[in-house]
């Protein structure tokens, strides 16, 4: 099982701020993750498009998407956050 986390309009678009997933056989970093979130359809195909603009986390590191997941992780996703 992975942690994932959801923050800012993520959380609002997707009505969760986290779930426990079963990480399934082949998944085994976080664009498979992120591929397997959009595959669920509807909000969760919208939210997290490859066209929109996420940053990410594996265990509170800020990650790329080659980055390896694996059972016991905590994956977070949320929008790129600006200063001003």
């Amino acid at each position: 099982m992975i942690t994932v986390l959801y923050f800012a309009r993520l959380r609002e678009g997707l009505g969760t701020g986290s779930e426990q997933i079963a990480l399934p056989q082949g998944v085994c970093d976080l664009d498979g993750v992120r591929a397997l979130l959009i595959a669920r359809g509807g909000a969760w195909a919208q939210e997290l498009a490859g066209n929109k603009a996420l940053r990410a986390a594996v265990n509170q590191a800020m990650a790329s998407g080659d980055a390896p997941v694996a059972d016991g992780d905590e994956i977070a996703f949320f929008p790129p956050v600006t200063g001003g």
